[in-house]
């Protein structure tokens, strides 16, 4: 339990067995928030994962004693947030269910037609406002940010916007830890993909007061790290740049292509290019994709494969494009000992992007040569240009 403000807290529990979340992204621990306000009616809001039930039903108690619960806000219906429902009905059964009519319509799904009678049922729309007493809650609809249910609610009093999964980032509850990259990699991974549907919510919260930004996930944000998160939501949902640089990510069997990569990094470092290099065989894919969003320009280096792409090149590009992936320059050094075949398959997935710049191509049979060098060395010499506003 870890007090906001005078009479706003935070209920939530840390998670620090889990390994994978959504079943996909690797995760040091991962923070699954709630919030409690005191006033003359008592609101709750969002409920827990199932397996956390128990330890927040005891957080709850732990500030309320044997108090009543009057409202439980429901702004996201996935189930690391709203699993514990039945079992703090079972606790609280008088509490008024307060969330919008599609989320009500899950709750269905999840659960049954009767999880919650209709008298305790208040369906909220865009800037309805839920009276605490001193506090007021007033609701923002914030449809694929990331599931269409999604609402946020602004706390006028205090200044509190809890904005639902927005805002989060991997890892348990720690006020110390760095912010930004494990923030990237969550908002890139689940909710890249919805850049206009967050650019439209954040027009809804732009001129409110925020002192306090409450996610579902990571720790309250305040200060400085709160104005950091609104900045590079605006950037990362515009798909703009944030940094000047280069990913180079490869993939290479008998490495002949790492090799090539490795060239090209070095001349970078000589020039004082800003670079990153991975081997896609070797680091999960969720580092890399937030990586290629970071940098202004991506070096894919692949192998040739069966006619197409290497597997996890083909997987690697995949992400890319099905989370919008667009504004970049993008170099291409494909390989293929007898018919290399990488150039065309890449462009081809692309081929929906937007704003793609396709830089010098570089083909290598095999192994770098003499004419694949020179190519190579046409390739450095455009990022270098290109990098340095030259």
């Amino acid at each position: 339990m870890l007090k906001i403000t005078e009479n706003i807290y935070n209920i939530g529990c840390d998670d620090k067995t889990i390994e994978l979340f959504e079943a996909q992204y690797p995760v040091q621990g991962m923070r699954y928030n709630s919030y409690l306000i005191m006033d003359e009616k008592i609101a709750v809001l969002d409920t827990m994962e199932y397996s956390y039930g128990e330890e927040w039903l005891k957080n709850i108690k732990n500030i309320l004693g044997d108090k009543k619960i009057d409202y439980l806000v429901v702004h996201h219906m996935e189930p690391d947030h709203s699993a514990s429902l039945r079992l703090f009905l079972d606790n609280y059964p008088d509490t008024i269910v307060v969330s919008n009519l599609k989320a009500f319509q899950m709750m269905e799904n999840f659960f049954d037609k009767n999880i919650i009678k209709e008298d305790k049922k208040l369906i909220v729309s865009e800037n309805s406002i839920l009276d605490l007493g001193k506090h007021h809650l007033i609701f923002k609809l914030a449809p694929m940010v990331h599931w269409p249910e999604v609402m946020m609610s602004y706390e006028e009093k205090e200044g509190i916007l809890f904005s639902a999964d927005a805002f989060g980032k991997f890892g348990i509850y720690d006020e110390n830890s760095p912010w930004l990259d494990e923030a990237r990699r969550y908002y890139i991974g689940i909710v890249g993909k919805y850049g206009v549907q967050v650019q439209n919510t954040l027009k809804k919260v732009t001129d409110l007061k925020i002192n306090y930004l409450c996610s579902l996930h990571g720790e309250v944000l305040k200060d400085e790290k709160l104005q950091l998160a609104l900045n590079y939501y605006h950037l990362w949902s515009s798909y703009q740049i944030e940094e000047h640089g280069v990913l180079i990510a490869y993939t290479s069997i008998y490495n002949h292509t790492k090799k090539a990569c490795e060239k090209l990094a070095k001349e970078l470092e000589k020039n004082n290019v800003k670079y990153e290099i991975l081997d896609l065989t070797r680091i999960d894919l969720s580092v890399a994709v937030s990586l290629a969003f970071k940098y202004s320009t991506l070096i894919l280096a692949s192998t040739t494969y069966n006619m197409e792409l290497f597997p996890k090149m083909k997987e690697f590009i995949d992400h890319l494009v099905e989370r919008n992936y667009q504004n970049r320059n993008v170099g291409i050094i494909e390989n293929g000992s007898w018919a290399p075949a990488v150039i065309k398959n890449i462009k081809l997935m692309f081929e929906k992007s937007k704003a793609i710049n396709y830089l010098s191509e570089v083909s290598i049979k095999s192994s770098l040569n003499e004419t694949s060098m020179v190519m190579l060395n046409n390739l450095i010499k455009e990022i270098i240009k290109i990098e340095k506003g030259e």
